[in-house]
């Protein structure tokens, strides 16, 4: 049993546009393999419709782009450093990587975009996939080579190389955040400031809907509904890792695709793990890395990595479905459906 591309957030306030008079205007499109939605307040449908098409356009682009398993500039340059060969890089794919490169140093290697090979062991690498797990063998092979973005080097004239034939790059738990920030710069420099954007969960606000804040939801792992509701300031983006999402189950056991670099399988710590980050040009993918040491570690590091990222406001859900919230963000939260233990996150 899965549920392939599950959103882990839920927008609460979204609907598709109405007639031309409705100050509320929404596109849906499908990239990442998700669904993603483009919310805009204020404008003519007209121009709203322009730049949400724009901004769709652009996702389409970067999904070509950055596919971890059909063929891409991904793949393409993880087949030269398989071979042990230098590849080739422009400059938005290089820069992409080196922001990936220091979140991986901020982690400990818990967000770790090297670990390809691990994926695709465990079968995450395609549209659909079977309750199988890895050889062993393969598993411990692919351990001993302890690929990192540490061992990619850059070099001029767009050269990417790297010193260990292990490394395969798999930017998924970074590339939505990261878009994020970018069509959220895009909307800005043509003057659109109010806006909502969603990209299978990760979800970053500009402005206001009128003149009240975007309101979402946020997903409960283990119902089909929102847990609580959270209003968003102008310029914070929120992200959910959760083993709800991309995962099977095999002997009764739940494996998500949220690998642990360290052990080589999925991590089975905690339900879900929801991170707020504050306004900045990076809030996006802040949003969507801070979640996978926050969930890799446990409870016990979640605010620990959460900081290390500037973030203060955290929620996880444990393995027996307690709360656990940091005292900034509990009380910005709406529950629906309240937890059966709820928890401060210290």
């Amino acid at each position: 049993m899965r549920r392939s591309g599950a959103l882990a957030l839920l927008a609460a306030t979204l609907l598709l546009g109405g007639c031309g008079k409705d100050p509320l205007y929404t596109q849906e499109g499908y990239v990442f393999g998700t669904r993603v939605e483009i919310s805009i307040w204020g404008l003519s449908h007209d121009k709203a419709a322009t730049h949400a098409a724009a901004v769709l356009a652009d996702l389409d682009r970067l999904n070509a782009k950055l596919h971890a398993w059909q063929p891409s500039e991904l793949t393409r340059l993880n087949a030269r450093f398989g071979r042990g060969e230098p590849g080739e890089a422009d400059a938005e794919l290089i820069a992409l990587l080196k922001q990936a490169k220091d979140y991986e140093a901020r982690s400990d290697g818990l967000f770790n975009p090297a670990i390809g090979g691990l994926v695709t062991a465990w079968g995450f690498h395609r549209d659909s996939f079977s309750p199988v797990t890895p050889d062993p063998v393969t598993l411990a092979l692919l351990l001993e080579r302890k690929p990192s973005l540490a061992d990619v080097e850059f070099g001029d004239g767009g050269r990417v190389s790297s010193r260990n034939p292990g490394v395969a790059l798999d930017l998924g738990g970074f590339a939505k955040g990261w878009a994020l920030d970018r069509e959220a710069a895009y909307l800005r420099k043509n003057r659109v400031y109010n806006a909502l954007l969603n990209i299978g969960g990760n979800v970053l606000a500009l402005g206001k809907k009128g003149d009240a804040p975007w309101t979402i939801g946020l997903q409960h792992p283990r119902q089909p509904r929102a847990m609580a509701t959270l209003a968003l300031r102008d310029g914070e983006a929120i992200g959910t890792s959760g083993d709800y999402q991309r995962y099977f189950v095999k002997d009764g056991r739940r494996y998500s695709h949220l690998i642990d670099p360290r052990s080589g399988s999925p991590a089975q710590t905690m339900q879900a793990a929801t991170v707020l980050a504050p306004a900045s040009r990076e809030a996006g993918a802040i949003s969507d890395v801070a979640t996978k040491p926050v969930f890799i570690g446990g409870i016990g590091s979640a605010r620990h990595y959460a900081q290390r990222f500037g973030v203060n406001d955290v929620l996880v859900v444990a393995n027996d479905g307690s709360v656990y919230v940091t005292p900034t963000l509990q009380p910005r939260l709406t529950w629906l459906v309240q937890p059966p233990h709820l928890y401060w996150l210290r």
